[in-house]
């Protein structure tokens, strides 16, 4: 549980930064965000790596985040017993340009993650495409192109890649035939109309009301037999527009934890909007203010990786994916880190759960609270 809320930070943290306050779709994967960022971790030294562990809440000895990060794993693989879900690493290192054993065999051994030749120099633009090509079929061809041209060139001398892909079904499938087109109330007072999922008669889930809104858990099926595993959606449900900014100042693991506690098994008739959208992160702005500014200076200490002080973050981004059907939940993203030159740049009457204006919602593990993927609908997609 504790490595669970040291993970976690990066979720809440990065949703202020990013989304809070904003009337507009979000959602990204912190767990992907991390790995990926862990890979870097590994090769830093003195003042970057101080700033690294303190935005992403890394242990600040390299064996216990490599402890840490297998930990994660394992407990993932676990969490989505009964789902697909792939989670992995690769790493990308320029031909001929030497990196210390050690930290290559650390990416190997403590990250699995897979060894790639690329030749930045003579062909950055081949290079991007395998690139993309390896996130695109650890995604089930979801994230297809997450470097941009010209993001990596003959500057570049190594990108970190995670990716990490799941596909759920809901332990109460919703009926298609029930699908009808409702309104949706914007935060703007405006109203929308969309398509939302229901469940004809009530059904029992885990639900928690407040003054500031309504709180609910759906598990996604962990085997044939329809029983709920550990992953869940979690939606907060504000009661209003004061109520959704005063959460999304407040969010934390602690809150999170203590709104979970207060579910108890209740009868729900549950309306839940169909929603489907993409978003890109482009990381570098957001974690320089967060507080790794030096991670992408040419100030920056990476010798970890090579022994000299010549490599900085030249740009990292994330692009993230999520589908909300009748029949479960896909989501996908993809994280790279690019490193380049430091000179480049009880029975009861039911609860009713009608999900009919802006939400927050989290793709977590129930047993370590772990979150996988965050975001927010503001506006309908489907």
């Amino acid at each position: 549980m504790e490595m669970a809320m040291r993970a976690n930070e990066i979720a809440f943290s990065f949703y202020k930064q990013k989304a809070a306050g904003k009337e507009e779709n979000f959602f990204f994967s912190p767990y992907s965000m991390r790995s990926a960022f862990a890979m870097a971790r590994e090769g830093a030294k003195g003042k970057t790596a101080e700033e690294m562990d303190k935005v992403f809440f890394f242990p600040s000895e390299n064996a216990e985040m490599r402890l840490e990060m297998q930990s994660m794993a394992e407990a993932a693989a676990q969490a989505a017993e009964g789902s697909e879900f792939s989670d992995a690493n690769s790493f990308w290192a320029h031909n001929n340009y030497t990196f210390l054993p050690e930290y290559v065999s650390a990416l190997k051994k403590h990250y699995n993650a897979a060894a790639e030749n690329a030749d930045f120099v003579m062909d950055a633009e081949g290079a991007r495409k395998k690139i993309n090509s390896w996130a695109s079929d650890k995604t089930n061809g979801i994230i297809k192109e997450l470097l941009a041209k010209g993001s990596v060139d003959p500057l570049t001398r190594l990108v970190l890649v995670n990716a990490v892909y799941f596909k759920g079904t809901w332990q109460k499938a919703f009926d298609k035939k029930n699908t009808s087109k409702e309104n949706f109330t914007l935060n703007s007072g405006k109203k929308v109309k969309t398509m939302f999922m229901q469940h004809r008669k009530a059904v029992r889930l885990q639900y928690a009301e407040t003054e500031e809104g309504q709180f609910l858990a759906m598990p996604y099926r962990k085997g044939e037999d329809l029983s709920g595993g550990w992953l869940e959606m979690m939606i907060i449900l504000p009661k209003d527009k004061e109520a959704f900014a005063d959460i999304e100042n407040n969010i934390s693991s602690e809150y999170i934890n203590e709104m979970r506690r207060k579910m108890t098994r209740t009868e729900v008739e549950l309306y839940l909007p169909r929603f489907k959208f993409a978003v890109s992160h482009e990381l570098d702005s957001s974690l320089k203010s967060m507080g790794m500014p030096l991670a992408f200076s040419d100030n920056a200490d990476f010798s970890g990786m090579t022994g000299n002080n010549d490599l900085k973050i030249g740009y990292a981004i994330q692009k993230a994916f999520i589908d909300v059907s009748e029949e479960g939940t896909e989501a996908a993203a993809a994280t790279a880190v690019v490193m380049a030159f430091r000179s480049a740049a009880v029975r009861q009457r039911p609860e009713v759960f009608r999900a009919d204006k802006p939400f927050i919602f989290l793709i977590r593990d129930a047993k370590t609270g772990l979150i996988f993927f965050m975001g927010k609908l503001e506006k309908p997609t489907a």
